[in-house]
């Protein structure tokens, strides 16, 4: 296993990992004040990267959707489709969803309409305050953060099969930056990138132990210590480990099926037992709202009133999303062989969007709802109790709620791990060395199960010593080199918009030429591509 890691995208995350851990044994408080600190710093000067960053990627990715790329296919017009395009679907939805769609998308609204912007004049638990709370939750979970991911895909794939590039994000920059790519910069790039994911993989199975000891509660007498946590976060990692094992297919597109059924199925309980009417006329009002009001939200840093609101908010989504996107677009790129570019945007953010719009429509609604006709009770529930007992809360006063209890349990548990599979799959294969478009999945099967392994432990030992704050933090920190990572990379999206042929004139032997030259420490060529 040793010898086919990559040493430089391996070992840099490694240490650093290891070393926030000693960190934060030896002096908590300085650990918190630093990671604190620095965090708030990056979230200050750049609030404007993080949003005019997000609100590009989307005008880009239209653009393209209707240009003459769009008719072009990835893996060349003689490759066929690795999986169907429902599956497909399937795996795209559940591996960027996560836990994440359950538990925010009813407590976040709850957080806006209590605290809305100040700047815009709306007032807290005002019927403004509902409309802002739905048209936010459309902004954080609609159109833009799948653009995020979209973008980078669509480079890595045409990149990876197109041009047969390594499986390496400086793939997706080499056609514009590909002289000044040395093998020490694209592992530089790839070590960043893998930080990113590493650290945000780790905070999110910490939520995810989190929320399951919270669910499980409420069956058996079970307390939250070290010992617990530690148990459920070692069937998450066995889980997700045991899938990536058995293969692309059986493993993530499985769990991908299994995990997309359910949620349809609570969808739909949730619409037809909960306040229909409510949920259908808030969610056409909050559209409305969205609509009009998306420039100025998408675009809205807060700098001219001093309002933190954006800071906590947009901009902490922004950031985290870019965290997560270079790496995930990696495994969304591997998976789209066969299609074309059109369709890729339609699977890969249109359909999602439309999906995660509907989804944020019933639960939200049926979220705010309750908190009015209770004066508030959700409010308190979230302060009191935690996020993670909110949905649990809501779901009690539904019809069966012993048996929607028990099934919000095992959503929360294979979304996480169908999510995490995916991202420890493209983990393995950027770790090894020599991994492209025609390597067996399997060469990279010791790595990442090594890379579970380590994300495991960071998670227990952060949320068992530290907290999840923590750890949230330090995948924070990773979003500003992922967002400069990204922008470049979009540059070569831009090149192939207005020259489409650059994709398809290019031959093998003009790669390799290239690529060897690279290697070689000389000029590469990288004209036609």
């Amino acid at each position: 296993m040793i010898k086919n890691i990559r040493p430089l995208v391996f070992f840099p995350t490694f240490l650093i990992l290891m070393a926030a851990l000693v960190f934060s044994l030896v002096d908590l408080a300085g650990f918190t004040a630093a990671t604190q600190a620095l965090n708030n710093s990056i979230l200050q000067h750049f609030s404007w990267l993080f949003s005019l960053g997000s609100f590009y990627l989307l005008m880009l990715i239209v653009v393209t959707y209707f240009s003459k790329l769009g008719n072009i296919r990835i893996g060349g017009e003689s490759s066929t489709p690795r999986i169907n395009k429902k599956r497909w679907f399937m795996i795209v939805l559940c591996t960027t969803l996560a836990v994440g769609v359950l538990f925010w998308t009813t407590a976040e609204p709850i957080y806006h309409i209590y605290g809305p912007p100040e700047s815009l004049g709306i007032e807290p638990g005002s019927a403004n305050a509902t409309l802002f709370a739905i048209s936010a939750m459309f902004l954080h979970w609609g159109p833009t953060p799948y653009a995020i991911y979209c973008v980078p895909a669509l480079i890595f794939a045409l990149a990876f099969y197109n041009l047969k590039l390594p499986f390496s994000i400086s793939s997706s920059l080499r056609p514009v930056f590909g002289r000044y790519l040395t093998p020490q910069v694209c592992d530089v790039v790839d070590a960043l990138a893998l930080y990113s994911l590493v650290v945000g993989m780790a905070s999110s199975l910490g939520t995810g132990a989190l929320t399951l000891v919270g669910g499980v509660s409420q069956f058996i007498d079970i307390e939250r210590n070290m010992f617990t946590l530690g148990i459920f976060i070692a069937i998450i990692v066995g889980t997700f480990i045991f899938s990536a094992a058995s293969g692309l297919i059986k493993g993530i597109a499985r769990m991908s099926q299994a995990n997309f059924w359910m949620l349809i199925a609570l969808f739909i309980f949730v619409l037809v037992v909960g306040p229909t009417t409510y949920i259908l006329a808030l969610g056409v009002e909050g559209l409305g709202e969205f609509i009009q009001s998306f420039f100025r939200l998408s675009l809205f840093t807060g700098q001219a009133a001093n309002d933190p609101w954006p800071q906590w908010w947009s901009v902490f989504y922004w950031a985290v999303w870019f965290a997560w996107a270079p790496i995930t677009a990696m495994f969304l790129g591997k998976i789209a062989r066969g299609y074309t570019v059109k369709e890729f945007i339609q699977v890969n953010l249109i359909y999602p969007s439309l999906f995660i719009m509907v989804w944020v429509s019933v639960f939200s609604s049926t979220a705010i709802y309750m908190d009015a006709q209770s004066n508030g009770g959700l409010y308190t529930v979230l302060n009191e109790q935690g996020i993670e007992q909110l949905l649990y809360h809501i779901m009690g006063q539904l019809p069966f709620s012993g048996i929607t209890s028990f099934f919000l349990i095992l959503i929360a548990f294979i979304s996480y791990v169908t999510a995490a599979d995916s991202s420890t799959d493209a983990i393995g294969d950027l770790c090894t060395k020599g991994f492209d478009s025609e390597s067996d999945e399997r060469t990279s099967l010791p790595i990442k199960i090594l890379w579970g392994g380590v994300i495991g432990l960071v998670a227990w030992i952060m949320v068992s010593t530290v907290g999840i704050n923590g750890v949230k933090q330090l995948s924070n920190l990773g979003g500003l080199p992922a967002t400069v990572i990204i922008l470049a990379c979009s540059l070569t999206l831009i090149r192939w918009l207005r020259k489409p042929e650059l994709l398809t004139d290019v031959h093998p032997n003009e790669i390799t030429q290239s690529l060897e030259s690279n290697n070689a420490g000389g000029e590469p060529v990288y004209e036609k591509l």
